[in-house]
This record gives structure tokens, C-alpha cells and sequence, in this order.
């Protein structure tokens, strides 16, 4: 199974539907976003041809709308937590979060085989090795991923797709899409 890891949005609904697009035709059926997402309706403008499901959190430019948190609950599909989000897709625990830092903590908690972050803008893959304070019971390694930010406020607009079944991740430039 494949799905897509977005973040960093900020309401650009040209760029977030131009990456709908792009999955509609790879049949990908699953969006991860982790964080900035924009306003309500940028959201339901950007989702309004997406038929599949969307996962995500708030990052911190989102911090006026939490209060909003049912109206993006209320879109088709669509479950947004306020700090982090946890799911198991296919074989793999996976956590969602915006800030660097939270997203770190959580991998190397080793509850999580894949942890998606955003707030950097800048796309970045380590594997995070098991926290000493854990020792060799904490499990193996953990894939902290930034997908980079599909606004393209500072760099080029990226994503990244992720295979269940080959543990393979790509990075999406969006104009070479």
C-alpha cells in the first residue's frame, strides 16, 4: 500500500491540489499531513476531489483555528488531532507530528516504526537509533521523516510517498509531477 506524507500546506490550495491530482491518478488513497495546514476552508477547497482519507495535526500557524477542530472534523474523511496523531497502517505504527523536537522523542521512544514531522519546511530521513535510557528493549531503529512543504514559502514544493510493502520512500518534487 502506498500513501502520501504532506506538510506545511499553509492554505496554498493550487499546490495542495495539484498533489491531489497526482495521487487521484496513482490511485493513492491515503494523505498524512503533519501540520500547517491552513484554514477550514482552504482545507475543504483543497480535499473537495479527494475521495480518500486524510490524517493530520495542527502545527503552530494553525494555533488560531484549533478552536475550529470540528469544523475540519466535520469534511468528509477527514480526522485532524490538535498535537500528535497515532495509526497503524499495513504493518507499520506510525506517528504524526509538526515540531521537530516532539517528532524526535517519540521515535526514539521506539513505539513507532515511522515518525512524520514538518515545521522545518526542509525535507530530512534519519533513522534514529533505540534511546540508551531504553536499552536493547526498546526495538530496533525508528524512520524520522520530514516530507518537506508543499506551500513552497522557502523551498520547492515537495511530498513525499511511501510503499507498506517495499519500506520504500520517495520525495515528490511538485513541478517535475
Amino acid at each position: 500500500m502506498k500513501f502520501v506524507i504532506i506538510s506545511d500546506t499553509h492554505g496554498n490550495v493550487a499546490n495542495f491540489k495539484k498533489a491531489i491530482n497526482w495521487m487521484q491518478k496513482e490511485n493513492i488513497q491515503l494523505l498524512l499531513h503533519c501540520g500547517d495546514i491552513g484554514n477550514p476552508e482552504s482545507l475543504k477547497e483543497s480535499l473537495q476531489n479527494f475521495t480518500g482519507k486524510f490524517l493530520g495535526v495542527f502545527g503552530n500557524m494553525d494555533a488560531d483555528y484549533k478552536i475550529l477542530i470540528e469544523e475540519y472534523n466535520k469534511i468528509p474523511n477527514v480526522k485532524i488531532a490538535e498535537k500528535f496523531l497515532e495509526t497503524k497502517i499495513e504493518n507499520k505504527n506510525i506517528a504524526i507530528t509538526h515540531k521537530p523536537d516532539d517528532a524526535r522523542k517519540m521515535a526514539e521512544s521506539q513505539k513507532f516504526d515511522l515518525v512524520f514531522y514538518g515545521h522545518t519546511h526542509k525535507p530530512w530521513e534519519e533513522k534514529v537509533p533505540v534511546h540508551p535510557k531504553l536499552g536493547s528493549e526498546g526495538g530496533g531503529n525508528c524512520r524520522l521523516i520530514n516530507p518537506g512543504e508543499l506551500a513552497g514559502q522557502i523551498f520547492k514544493p515537495t511530498f513525499a510517498v511511501y510503499n507498506t510493502e517495499t519500506d520504500l520512500l520517495e520525495l515528490k518534487i511538485l513541478e517535475k509531477l
